[in-house]
């Protein structure tokens, strides 16, 4: 049986903009990408701390460095430039893999520089 578990995630990271005319996708800045383990075309869920708009779509590398977080084509409507989101990259698991398999969780600071970078038995573990 495979299990389909949290992989990873950035946590608290700020929407830096909203590009409502891009065909679709968000990006995120390179440099949080690595420290998150997600790849470029990675299929996300990003909810909004700020109003509860939970959504799903594939990841495109930003200028590493930039602190880019953006939300891009009909995602742009359900984000506000300042939001606070989650960024969550899932995988499947055997069940075997799952049981020793530890989130890596990159908590985000005001710039969306990697803040801490964390392993955890629950991603809930974190406040």
């Amino acid at each position: 049986m495979m299990l389909n578990l949290l992989k990873s995630k950035i946590h608290c990271a700020t929407v830096t903009e909203a590009n409502l005319q891009y065909m679709g996708s968000i990006t995120i800045d390179r440099d949080l990408m690595d420290k998150a383990h997600i790849l470029p075309n990675e299929r996300v869920q990003v909810v909004d701390n700020n109003n509860g708009a939970r959504l799903e779509t594939y990841v495109i590398p930003g200028e590493r460095g930039s602190g880019v977080i953006c939300l891009n084509g009909a995602a742009a409507r359900l984000a506000q430039v300042g939001d606070i989101v989650i960024i969550m990259a899932y995988a499947f698991f055997t069940e075997e893999e799952a049981a020793k398999y530890k989130p890596v969780v990159v908590i985000a600071d005001e710039n969306n520089k990697a803040r801490e970078i964390r392993r955890v038995e629950c991603a809930g573990e974190i406040a």
